[in-house]
């Protein structure tokens, strides 16, 4: 019986052969590179969380943890969940440590998460991503600088605001300031708040329908906020409030750096712990004209540990939809990791000899390969070629012997001679 395994991944996640490594590196070097300039500082955490901490109320959404993530119970008899979303984690580290921190903190990590949903195009149940949060800044100014950062980390990648992308704002704070003029209760606002998270998706007399359920006789006003296109033409009853006045200031701030943004009622952002200014940046191209990143306020999740709330905000950007947004852009590039010189024997007796060549020449700082294979001269340089290699030394017994080398600079075409010591140098140099 022939029970052969396939060579497929598992469903919905993905292997990394060196050129899609090559892609990757490039988008998390941008990432780090930019999170950085902004004073971020990078930590981590494991991948595995009790499956408590996305249990508690208001650390995600229901639909995530009853249908999304991957739980499982350990060999100790814990329940234990590959991480889905890593603001609880990092809620829970800023609160283990709260007495330790200086405040205001600014974090960036690259977690890997795991989430069992449909997939369709920019979302896999396995991926990479960029999280940016600032902690212990309660006024607007933490808001501005986030949606600096997710703007700059366009910009970096050579996208333009209002060209190619957009960043649509609102504020979950200014939408219960709406609630709160309306008198609806709890259930009406939660059942309101995430069905207008669905607006864009529901035929409009379907959602005035579902909409009517749930807000009744506040339906209109309810509508009208959530069809202005301006914050200017809000309902007038909650232009007052301090949450309008908040997401105004951001607005004409936003304006004043030249960093557009929009006004969009629509933005709820799915997560229960969101509280305030909230934000996402949507693709322009029409073939992927969709939210690639977002996030906002969050500035009760730390009272889940116990002890004073820690205003926090923050956003994620996931490695899967950069890279169609890059690619249907045209901006797409790679950090190819390519040696600088590759060692080519001339036959296989010359392989130890290589090695001793290539370590030489790595002991100087040069990155250095050896093509161990049997495959003649020629095809070994041709090779060395298409992988961006910019030198080849060809080795025989005559340079095993005289302790001399020739060096061809495949980019130019040109070479160098000499000891290994003097072609190092030369290379070094170029």
């Amino acid at each position: 019986m022939n029970n052969k395994l396939s060579t497929d991944p598992y469903k919905g996640v993905r292997d990394f052969y060196p050129e899609d490594m090559a892609t990757q590196r490039y988008m998390f070097d941008v990432w780090r590179m930019t999170a950085e300039h902004f004073g971020f500082e990078q930590y981590d955490a494991s991948i595995l969380e009790p499956s408590d901490l996305y249990r508690s109320k208001g650390a995600v959404n229901e639909e995530m943890v009853n249908e999304q993530t991957y739980t499982f119970t350990d060999r100790g008899d814990r329940e234990v969940t590959l991480r889905p979303e890593m603001t609880p984690t990092v809620a829970r580290m800023i609160a283990g440590k709260r007495r330790e921190l200086t405040f205001p903190v600014r974090w960036y990590s690259i977690p890997n998460l795991f989430r069992y949903e449909r997939m369709q195009r920019g979302r896999l149940r396995e991926h990479w991503q960029l999280n940016c949060d600032i902690f212990g800044v309660d006024d607007v100014s933490a808001d501005i600088e986030i949606i600096l950062l997710a703007n700059e980390i366009f910009k970096n990648f050579g996208a333009v605001n209002g060209k190619q992308y957009e960043i649509h704002v609102s504020s979950r704070k200014l939408l219960e300031a709406l609630y709160d003029a309306l008198d609806l209760d709890a259930d009406a606002r939660l059942t309101a708040t995430r069905l207008a998270d669905r607006k864009n998706k529901i035929e409009v007399s379907e959602f005035k329908t579902k909409m009517t359920e749930v807000a009744g006789d506040a339906t209109s006003d309810v509508l009208r906020f959530l069809n202005a296109d301006n914050i200017n033409v809000v309902p007038e009853n909650i232009k007052k409030t301090e949450a309008y006045t908040e997401l105004k200031t951001l607005i004409t701030t936003m304006e004043q750096l030249h960093c557009k943004v929009v006004f969009d009622p629509t933005i709820i952002r799915g997560f229960d712990y969101y509280t305030g200014i909230v934000f996402e940046v949507v693709d322009l191209d029409p073939e992927n004209n969709r939210s690639m990143m977002g996030g906002g306020r969050y500035d009760n999740l730390t009272e889940l540990f116990g002890g004073e709330p820690i205003s926090g905000i923050g956003f994620g950007f996931g490695d899967v939809t950069l890279k169609d947004f890059l690619v249907s852009h045209d901006l797409m590039t790679s950090d190819i990791t390519s040696p600088t010189l590759a060692v080519l024997p001339t036959d296989q007796a010359q392989n130890i000899d290589a090695q001793k060549v290539a370590q030489g020449f790595r002991s100087a700082g040069i990155a250095t390969s050896v093509d161990l294979s049997n495959k003649k001269v020629g095809k070994k340089i041709s090779l060395a070629g298409n992988q961006f290699i910019e030198y080849a030394l060809v080795l025989g017994e005559d340079e095993v012997n005289s302790g001399t080398y020739t060096v061809k600079d495949l980019m130019e075409g040109t070479e160098l001679s000499g000891t290994l010591e003097v072609l190092a140098n030369k290379i070094q140099q170029n």
